[in-house]
């Protein structure tokens, strides 16, 4: 909402959570977990009520009307987070070679990838735990960011330059994101 010279948004608390913030550092609390954040930006205020969360800004430029959206999406993530948790589902995919995935500590070891022999690495990020049954290995968390950054990760372990994609189709893929799945 824009008021002359102002513009505000708000995201309702749902049952269940509790929202603090300690100077810039926004605590969000659920059934699943605790995440913090921290929303020190200059000329954008963040307020928690009871009931919702308030980001707002006076006079905002193009880039401070940005932040102000970021924020906010921000925040329902860590709500979102907290109350059910994020997804990724990826598949591994070989045809020439079979590759063997396996989750050692904190990162994914991925072996014969390509008739390789150098075993390939993709770290774990905290926070995230990662389930490889068969084919498929799944990556779930309550923080996005972390979630998303380890499916990447494992993605990226398989990349490989010089190949026809056409052909070589071998790797791991992100086949589903929890949050992209429109029910």
């Amino acid at each position: 909402m824009t008021i002359a010279g102002k513009i505000e948004s708000t995201i309702a608390i749902p049952g269940g959570v509790s929202v603090t913030l300690d100077g810039t550092v926004m605590k969000v609390n659920g059934p699943r977990g605790e995440l913090s954040r921290n929303f020190a930006h200059p000329g954008i205020t963040v307020a928690v009520n009871e009931d919702a969360v308030s980001v707002s800004c006076e006079y905002p430029r193009i880039k401070d009307k940005a932040m102000v959206g970021t924020y906010v999406a921000h925040v329902n993530n860590m709500i979102k987070g907290v109350t059910e948790g994020f997804v990724y589902e990826l598949k591994v995919v070989f045809n020439h070679f079979p590759m063997k995935v396996a989750v050692k500590g904190d990162r994914v070891e991925i072996n014969n990838y390509m008739g390789g022999r150098a075993t390939r690495y993709a770290n774990i990020v905290k926070g995230c735990t990662v389930k490889v049954n068969g084919a498929d290995v799944t990556v779930e968390g309550n923080d996005i960011e972390a979630c998303g950054q380890t499916a990447a990760n494992i993605e990226r372990a398989t990349s490989r330059l010089g190949f026809d994609k056409r052909t070589f189709q071998d790797g791991i893929y992100i086949v589903k994101k929890s949050h992209k799945v429109k029910e």
